[in-house]
């Protein structure tokens, strides 16, 4: 199972949909909404090659860090939901990515 589906299809990470990176950072400390936060992972395929064979494991991302102390999700830093969902159409920067899954602490 895909630990980050991901809609930013012009990252350099991104293959058919899921994040092949090494590791994931998710970050935006003080968010209040999903587009407070943003994918720190992030590679334009306009400025980077495709990388997709960059995983430590031999599948998909699995290693997903979390910044974002305001998400009911983020547990010392590290986000304790089985799958998260990354967009951003047509991202040229880091900053026009969000974590869709992301949730504000009650």
């Amino acid at each position: 199972m895909a630990k980050i589906s991901c809609d930013v299809t012009n990252c350099s990470h991104n293959k058919t949909g899921v994040c092949y990176a090494n590791c994931v950072d998710i970050v935006g400390s003080s968010a209040l909404k999903d587009y407070d936060t943003c994918c720190g992972s992030f590679l334009n395929k306009l400025h980077y090659a495709e990388l997709t064979n960059n995983t430590l494991s031999s599948g998909s991302c699995d290693c997903l860090k979390c910044t974002v102390e305001t998400c009911s999700f983020n547990s010392n830093h590290l986000c304790t939901l089985d799958n998260i969902k990354v967009k951003g159409d047509h991202a040229e920067y880091h900053t026009q990515t969000e974590c869709d899954s992301f949730e504000l602490t009650k």
